[in-house]
């Protein structure tokens, strides 16, 4: 195992390979497993839904399942189960995922930069590649292999269209699982040669039960909870970066928009460490997107995630046509924030200017709604 970062874990918090439960996916599990065991089984997947709600979880324990199925041709090693049951917890070949070091199963993700030490922004068609060796070596235990991509979003356009070759003409008894965040967002060719399980935000019981067993002296605010909306990686980055208290702030400063507080918004933006950058990043996405949704929803119950925030919301989204330009910055600005700390640009530049963008869309809005 490297100690280099991965873009599939929490900070803090066991990856999904080690998670012995999952919560919420039960029936779509099942589903996977019946379809197997009945001789329907895909040999690509889409495990779709929002991030950190369980999907790379799904597809590990989908990977332990088929690398331990009996052989073919008679009883395999281990003592393996039969085609309806999952392998228990300390089978060799769980305990050799959890290790990182099962010969059956490569996962395709972001990689480290050598120069920099940091998570590149996409999947390259070089990690792709690598597919070749992988599925060229001898096949061991079972015979199968299985490939888990994380995510399959970040896949850049050279490497998706490599990746559909593979979905085109896959090895004989190799699966491929792609967990997307965005399953709009892949190429078309590639989703119509996959099934397609489409995962749903826990719910409040489920996510509790998922953030005990992730990280159980983590007693996650009520606030924390709202803003996780059901995603186990949300919540848990919440709770233990402080990002509750992160999107208080951000309330804080919005509340006085159009007027600007210059020294919040310099408070806010002076950020260098990745993880902090990240979570501020997250944090004004989440502002953005509930305020989006918040004009639809007045009408009910709506929880509020941090004090004052639904006069902000109320001012500043009064109308559907001021949600679709919240949905408009969100979409740009955000984006722009991304690819340049994906380049290395000064992030705190970065945030004051996507902070300015916020500003000048607040005083539009203002103005218009103005009698």
């Amino acid at each position: 195992m490297t100690d280099l970062p991965t873009p599939d874990q929490i900070y803090g918090a066991p990856h999904p390979r080690e998670t012995p439960e999952i919560f919420g996916h039960g029936k779509v599990r099942e589903k996977i497993i019946s379809s197997f065991a009945a001789g329907r089984f895909h040999q690509g997947w889409i495990f779709a839904g929002p991030k950190g709600i369980g999907k790379a979880t799904l597809a590990y324990q989908v990977a332990g399942f088929l690398l331990t199925r009996p052989e073919a041709d008679g009883p395999g090693l281990f003592g393996d189960t039969p085609d309806h049951e999952m392998p228990d917890y300390d089978h060799p070949v769980l305990t050799r995922m959890r290790a990182g070091s099962e010969p059956g199963l490569f996962i395709l993700r972001r990689p480290v930069d050598e120069k920099t030490g940091r998570l590149k922004s996409v999947i390259s068609v070089e990690e792709v590649r690598k597919l070749r060796n992988f599925f060229g070596l001898s096949a061991g235990g079972n015979g199968r292999r299985v490939v888990i991509v994380d995510a399959a979003d970040e896949l850049n356009t050279a490497a998706a269209n490599a990746l559909l070759k593979v979905l085109e003409e896959p090895p004989e008894m190799a699966t491929l699982i792609l967990v997307a965040h965005q399953p709009s967002a892949l190429l078309p060719t590639i989703r119509s040669r996959c099934r397609v399980e489409t995962l749903s935000p826990l719910t409040d019981a489920d996510l509790e039960r998922a953030i005990t067993q992730a990280a159980p002296d983590l007693a996650p605010t009520r606030e924390a909870l709202i803003l996780g909306a059901g995603s186990v990686g949300a919540t848990l980055s919440l709770g233990l970066q402080n990002g509750a208290d992160i999107y208080q702030s951000i309330v804080n400063l919005m509340s006085g928009m159009p007027s600007f507080d210059r020294s919040k918004s310099l408070t806010l933006s002076n950020v260098s460490k990745p993880d902090d950058i990240a979570l501020l990043t997250n944090m004004l996405e989440v502002f953005l997107s509930r305020m989006a949704r918040s004009v639809f929803s007045r009408g009910g119950v709506v929880q509020q995630a941090a004090s004052g925030e639904s006069e902000v919301f109320a001012r500043l989204c009064p109308t559907p046509k001021a949600a679709q330009a919240w949905a408009e910055v969100q979409l740009s600005t955000l984006q722009d924030l991304r690819r340049g700390q994906s380049v290395n640009l000064d992030p705190s530049a970065l945030i004051l200017d996507t902070l300015f963008k916020i500003e000048k869309t607040a005083a539009h809005i203002i103005r218009q709604d103005q009698p």
